[in-house]
């Protein structure tokens, strides 16, 4: 199977490849190790490769600057694609427990942590497992989709997903294609659950999706018209660049305003998103169709959904739990259920867990008191930690 040469990139469109190119290769390496095999020796050599090019690519005003096209360049922050590049060779060369030595080295309270979250979950019998993605159980990139699983991330997941918990979900607010395309777990491991749960990959291959009516696919139909054209215009193109870029999504579209490097002027990315609230109101001036939501880095255009008791909201992850538990059968309501987040948004999913079962755990990533305030007083049976290695090191070495 072809490998990765050295090369040299000097467009965005050759980093973009490259870093496709990444997925075959880790998928490959975490097969092996999963399944007990030598990993192939030409897969460190590969990644290797992937690293040279990478790094070389020039440092001009504190990012990698890339060519366009048409003259223009843009400097991208590579610190994730780097880092978990340099992590993935070393966890296959030196073997996983220097691999946890590193970590330990380089996340302060790493080894407390850990023994915190193994002590939370020591002994539970868990039917199922619903975890966020970026930021919670995959470190933060700079872009969505060179944001590829590391090969380490990849095989202490799947570890956890064969040996502690019946039915494990990744429910994202990505496209499901996108969230499978950068996916590195072998296939078959996991319910993948995208657009905050209205589209699922179940893990006999089969997709499934929450309806939508006519008339709201018809208004999301004319939104996704509508921010392609202003994203074509010079002046808003480079929001498609950077962060989660502009994602047509099942029943809901992402827009991004900022990356995490801070890459855009905030008063340039404060404009952008009163720019976007004007175009919702014209497209839904009576607001039946929409709800806006803002991260701070993206902006989330959310179809609205008729509920009993509160009319009109916004499409949460606590619905598409409730949605994937009758579509999928996880049984929630009939034993311990853990959930994993690192943000608000990821709240909903708690609460609908709680809902189905009392004895339900938790693991959130963050540094945010108000959201660990918020986190605990759900549930006694809550752990925060601040980064996502250490809640996956927890997971994989149950």
């Amino acid at each position: 199977m072809a490998g990765i040469d050295h090369v040299e990139l000097r467009t965005l469109k050759d980093f973009y490849a490259l870093m496709a190119a990444s997925v075959a290769i880790r998928r490959r390496a975490a097969a092996a190790l999963l399944d007990g095999e030598t990993v192939d020796g030409d897969i460190p050599v590969s990644l290797s490769n992937l690293l040279a090019s990478l790094e070389e690519v020039p440092d001009v005003d504190g990012g990698k600057r890339l060519a366009l096209g048409g003259g223009r360049s843009i400097a991208l922050d590579m610190g994730y694609e780097i880092d978990e590049t340099r992590k993935d060779i070393f966890f296959l060369e030196e073997g996983e427990d220097a691999f946890l030595d590193m970590l330990a080295d380089f996340h302060p309270g790493f080894d407390e942590h850990v023994a915190r979250g193994r002590e939370l979950l020591h002994g539970a019998e868990l039917g199922c497992l619903v975890t966020d993605r970026d930021g919670t159980v995959n470190n933060y990139c700079a872009r969505y989709l060179t944001s590829i699983q590391s090969v380490y991330n990849a095989v202490f997941l799947t570890r956890f997903a064969r040996t502690r918990v019946a039915r494990p979900v990744i429910l994202t607010s990505a496209p499901l294609e996108g969230l499978v395309r950068i996916s590195v777990n072998p296939e078959g491991e996991f319910f993948y659950a995208a657009s905050k749960g209205r589209e699922c990959l179940g893990r006999d291959g089969r997709v499934r999706r929450l309806a939508i009516t006519p008339e709201k696919q018809a208004a999301m139909d004319a939104l996704n018209a509508r921010l392609t054209e202003l994203t074509r215009r010079p002046e808003y193109e480079k929001f498609t660049l950077i962060g989660s870029g502009l994602q047509e999504k099942f029943g809901q579209s992402t827009v991004a305003r900022q990356d995490i490097g801070g890459s855009i002027d905030p008063a340039e990315s404060k404009a952008f998103l009163t720019t976007l609230e004007t175009l919702v109101a014209e497209l839904d001036p009576s607001e039946e169709n929409f709800r806006i939501e803002d991260t701070g880095l993206d902006v989330e255009i959310i179809l609205t959904v008729e509920t009993e008791g509160e009319g009109l909201k916004d499409f949460d992850k606590g619905d598409g739990v409730r949605f994937l538990d009758g579509e999928l059968g996880l049984g929630m309501a009939h034993g311990a259920n853990l959930i994993c987040g690192d943000t608000g948004s990821d709240v909903p999913m708690l609460e609908a867990a709680l809902d189905f079962s009392p004895d339900t755990k938790t693991i959130f990533v963050t540094e945010d008191k108000e959201l660990e305030a918020r986190v605990t007083r759900l549930t006694d049976a809550a752990l925060i930690v601040p980064e996502p290695d250490m809640l996956v090191t927890i997971l994989g070495t149950l």
